[in-house]
């Protein structure tokens, strides 16, 4: 076997730019999706109308809407509305918003997303989560009983500033934020928010007069049996029976799929009948609280009302920055997943400016936060909406609501709408995912176990804060700790592996093989050269207790090293020389293109020397075995002579 047979194959990068460099690192961070290539080597007409498509969605499917669009559209619309307005009506008192704020954010809205969002399935709405957030932030600064005029003008603010947030985070391509609101996160976060709004119902199912505003377990629990004496059993009855019937109906489409409409259906079927109870009754008379008047009219405007001085503009900006987060990572969420579905991509840039829109539009329009919610979205979905017109005929049953209908509402029971929400969030509550975690993933479940402690024992903000700071955490424990494996030969095979995957795998006499399986960065710099230290130490010990022949070359396996900054090259530096010191020779296996161009502007190859790099552990155990077998290195001095002379 001659020295041409294993000749170094590893290229060199040719040099590039640091411009040129950044230029890149900046189009895959922010426009990994190149939103501009339908723009290149078109007309300037061409270019406006597909800026404009880019921005409204709807003119580029509105030329080609077919009457057959339309027929599912409008079943599909008129069926989120019979959910949206009970639900819209539950969220706002959920807020401790006036009601009628339920059915403005029902109508505004959906007619902005349908121009601007991207989604086809994604229907508009008030959230529960978003409602508690609000409700709790708000609630500590002002209290809504007493001041129900600036509570109210605090909400449009707040709902102002998430929108001014999620729409700069669309333009300036900020949407991977968004990404470190891991799925454990978003499991535990809702779990935890879910819980918490079901235990602030008690007070409609009770009907409590007075009730805490907090919104940790121990407040709510505190606040439900110090008052056992005010409980209504007439008011207790009614919210158990029909949550028992939302139950039912849910349980029911979900074995039945084809019914859907029985369980969209059943929250304003609930309405009709508590409504019709109570007017037939005189409930009202006998501790079951009623709704009362709602004014008939659409939107008024609201842009004189937002709140632009101190010291109540903090509290609104910091409300409308954590529920603008929330609600769009809610909205994305659903969005994409109803798109997998369907097998087709939505933007999720877009979908934040045009959530972002609707908000800020929404705030100068007597509404409040509003997102796309999962129970709304899936009811569009499955009764087969094609397009984002469903949210335009979903907006237009609201508006005949609000012009004519409202008055209907008066003797609509409270418990009735805690009835509403209780069941929509019992939906939220996803313990087999959690089940999940916990088989496949401990720290996820422990992210996710934390998040909803969190929210139930503290509030929605300290749950939030824990859920992201141990998931941070995570993220910087695999890059301040990254795996690094011991390699070796599969039996009857040139292939080398973890030998912890695969125990039958074969130690190489005299070479110690190692992977690491992350990029090198000053943050793991330190424990990786200690770390290969170790694995040089341990196996000198095992070579020494098994009377095998002597460590001669350390090949580290580069394959994963996607890049490594100047911290990495003195850690690989110093493992050199540590080598070097034992009397042995570093080895590197395929490094990237940019670690080559690093490694080689440092000097670092011309100290090891070129013919230490190989493109595969196979050529690189092969060489090390060529020279073990044909003269003894003396890694020490420069060897180049007695490879040359082999």
């Amino acid at each position: 076997m001659g020295n041409a047979d294993y000749a170094n194959p590893v290229a060199i990068p040719p040099p590039q730019s640091f411009f040129k460099s950044l230029k890149y690192s900046l189009k895959e961070t922010f426009f990994p999706d190149d939103p501009f290539r339908k723009f290149k080597n078109q007309t300037p007409s061409v270019k406006f109308v597909l800026g404009l498509q880019y921005f409204f969605p709807i003119f580029e499917w509105a030329p080609k809407y077919t009457l057959q669009f339309l027929k599912s559209d409008l079943i599909s619309g008129i069926t989120i509305a019979s959910l949206a307005i009970p639900q819209g009506i539950s969220y706002a008192k959920l807020a401790n918003l006036p009601p009628i704020l339920g059915l403005y954010s029902s109508f505004i809205p959906p007619l902005i997303y349908a121009m601007m969002g991207s989604s086809r399935d994604l229907a508009v709405g008030t959230v529960a989560v978003g409602s508690l957030l609000m409700a709790s932030m708000l609630g500590r600064v002002v209290n809504y009983i007493e001041n129900p005029n600036l509570y109210l003008h605090l909400a449009f603010t707040a709902t102002f500033f998430a929108g001014i947030l999620q729409a700069s985070l669309g333009l300036f391509r900020l949407g991977f934020i968004v990404d470190f609101l891991s799925h454990a996160t978003i499991v535990g976060f809702m779990g935890g928010a879910a819980t918490v709004v079901c235990l602030q119902q008690l007070k409609s199912i009770l009907g409590l007069e007075h009730f805490t505003h907090e919104a940790d377990i121990v407040s709510v629990m505190r606040s439900v049996f110090s008052q056992t004496h005010q409980w209504r059993w007439e008011s207790a009855v009614l919210g158990c029976c029909f949550i028992f019937f939302l139950l039912v109906t849910r349980y029911f489409s979900k074995r039945q799929p084809k019914f859907f409409w029985v369980s969209a259906m059943a929250p304003l079927a609930s309405v009709i009948l508590g409504s019709l109870l109570v007017y037939l009754t005189h409930a009202e008379k006998h501790g079951v609280q009623v709704i009362g008047k709602l004014k008939k009219g659409l939107n008024p405007p609201s842009v004189t009302n937002l709140v632009l001085v101190s010291p109540y503009m903090g509290t609104a900006i910091k409300t409308g920055l954590v529920t603008g987060i929330i609600a769009l990572a809610e909205g994305i969420a659903v969005g994409r997943s109803f798109a997998m579905f369907k097998n087709y991509h939505i933007d999720g840039n877009k979908e934040m400016i045009a959530i972002g829109t609707m908000n800020i539009f929404g705030s100068f329009t007597s509404c409040y936060l509003t997102t796309g919610p999962f129970s709304r979205s899936a009811v569009n979905y499955n009764a087969g909406c094609k397009t984002a017109a469903s949210n335009i005929v979903m907006a237009i049953a609201v508006m005949l609501t609000l012009l004519f209908l409202t008055p209907l509402f008066h003797f609509t029971p409270l418990v009735v709408l805690s009835a509403i929400i209780v069941s929509a969030m019992l939906g939220l509550i996803d313990y087999e995912a959690a089940i999940h975690l916990w088989k496949i993933d401990k720290f996820d479940f422990f992210v996710c176990f934390s998040a909803y402690v969190g929210v139930v024992f503290g509030s929605v903000e300290i749950g939030l804060v824990i859920a992201v700071a141990v998931s941070l955490l995570r993220v910087l424990l695999f890059i301040a700790r990254p795996r690094t494996f011991l390699l070796g030969n599969i039996p009857n095979s040139t292939v080398y592996r973890n030998v912890e995957q695969y125990p039958n795998a074969n130690h190489v006499p005299g070479i110690l093989i190692l992977e690491i399986d992350a990029p090198i960065y000053f943050a793991n710099a330190s424990y990786l050269r200690e770390r290969i230290t170790r694995w040089i130490d341990e196996e000198e010990d095992r070579i020494k207790a098994s009377d095998q022949t002597s460590l001669q070359y350390v090949i580290i396996d580069m394959t994963a090293v996607g890049n490594i900054d100047t911290s990495g090259i003195s850690m690989l530096e110093e493992c050199k020389k540590t080598v070097d010191r034992r009397g042995l020779q570093l080895v590197l296996v395929n490094p990237g293109s940019e670690v080559m161009k690093k490694l080689n502007k440092s000097k670092f190859l011309d100290e090891l020397g070129y013919k230490w790099v190989y493109l595969t552990v196979e050529e690189a155990v092969g060489a090390c075995n060529f020279m073990l077998n044909s003269y003894k290195p003396n890694p020490m001095k420069d060897d180049s002579e007695g490879w040359n002379n082999a």
